[in-house]
């Protein structure tokens, strides 16, 4: 327990005023769903499980699945901010995926992962899990996924002056997760609610088996300040579920079923109708298919890694810095534009203007700094079908 006394009070306190709380709406004013983050798992030098023929990696996996859930997302609601922690093969601190989320508003925040286990040992299947001690009173906060948590936990140690960042906490130590005791979820019944929509929409197909839901000390479920979610999507590990993941029909239908669980969350949470896709890959298909398919379909770095992703010198895809959204439109030539050449995209009840628009995406990266001096809050986003998606 001498360990715990490196949790100070007031670093608690410092840690906990970092996360932003919620403004109160108004008499009459309306719920609405308006942003969501998506967090693939790991990336970068961080690549997380690794299949048993060592050829396919979960960050792969992680950032196709997310890429198409945002696609599904931003084409069936554009009035919608989808926004990823990344985009692309890097590494993002665990610190900064909940930041991210915190400072973008999110009302909803998926982070899509990939399980395995030891050599020597079996499992398959899918399961979701919400920030929390275990339901079961007879099991304590690390009893049931102990080697689950310290794992995903651990991309800590990948970081640098992690031991500041984190106030000491050690994933290697199941007696740090006392600390995630010291704070509630205030969140936590709307997160239960989408972990049963994954779970319900996930059913059997293309993944099996369903391994429940559970309340587990993830740090990235932790700290955001919204409803939260970690899905485990299969097992790197298991012959089906690899073969799954491995094809892109599967990859899809992963996609598609977490997209069809945000539909009723969003139901539930302002009224909007349901835009659910009625659409099961049957599993033997894509068990097969991808048996028939290049097996390392997503495993190359890290240009192969999104089949079916378009690349970004397909037509009609482009990029460029979004330097305002707001709710009114405004001329081409307003002086608030500085000169820039900019185009226009409604998006629901927003008008969101993009500069320095490239079908490179890396010539747009390096434009972003010059816009910045004028326009703080400029990001850059891919344009494609009339929405916008943004790039980290």
């Amino acid at each position: 327990m001498r360990r715990l006394l490196k949790y100070s009070f007031s670093a608690l306190l410092a840690l906990l005023l970092t996360i932003p709380v919620p403004a109160q709406s108004g008499p009459g004013a309306k719920l609405t769903l308006n942003t969501v983050v998506i967090d693939p798992g790991h990336g970068g030098k961080d690549v997380g499980c690794v299949s048993r023929d060592k050829k396919t990696y979960e960050k792969n996996i992680t950032l196709d699945i997310s890429r198409r859930l945002a696609g599904k997302i931003s084409s069936a609601y554009p009035e919608v901010n989808v926004k990823m922690t990344r985009s692309d093969d890097r590494f993002v601190e665990l610190e900064n995926r909940a930041v991210f989320a915190n400072k973008a508003g999110a009302n909803l925040f998926i982070s899509i992962h990939v399980n395995s286990v030891e050599k020597g040992t079996t499992a398959n299947g899918y399961s979701v899990h919400c920030l929390g001690k275990s339901r079961n009173k007879d099991n304590d906060l690390y009893s049931k996924n102990l080697d689950l948590v310290k794992r995903e936990n651990s991309v800590i140690l990948l970081e640098d002056n992690y031991q500041a960042t984190y106030q000491g906490f050690d994933p290697n130590d199941p007696q740090s997760s006392i600390i995630f005791n010291l704070m509630q979820n205030a969140h936590l019944s709307a997160s239960l609610a989408f972990a049963d929509d994954v779970a319900r929409a996930m059913g059997n197909k293309p993944i099996k088996t369903n391994r429940g839901i559970s309340q587990d000390p993830f740090w990235v479920l932790w700290r955001t300040a919204m409803p939260s979610v970690l899905i485990e999507v299969g097992f790197i590990t298991n012959p089906d579920d690899l073969a799954t993941m491995r094809s892109p029909e599967g990859r899809d239908a992963i996609a598609t079923n977490i997209f069809n669980a945000f539909c009723a969350f969003k139901s539930r949470y302002d009224g909007t109708p349901e835009k659910a896709i009625d659409d099961k890959t049957e599993p033997e298909k894509v068990k097969e298919e991808a048996r028939n398919d290049n097996p390392d379909s997503v495993t190359q770095e890290p240009k192969d890694v999104t089949a079916g992703v378009e690349s970004e010198n397909t037509d009609g895809i482009m990029y460029g810095v979004q330097i305002l959204a707001i709710g009114k439109k405004m001329a081409l030539d307003d002086p608030y534009f500085r000169g820039n050449n900019v185009m226009e995209i409604k998006s629901g009840k927003l008008y969101k203007y993009i500069a320095g628009c490239s079908p490179s995406v890396e010539k747009v990266k390096k434009s972003l700094p010059a816009f910045k001096k004028n326009f703080k809050d400029a990001y850059v986003v891919k344009i494609e079908d009339g929405n916008t998606i943004a790039v980290r």
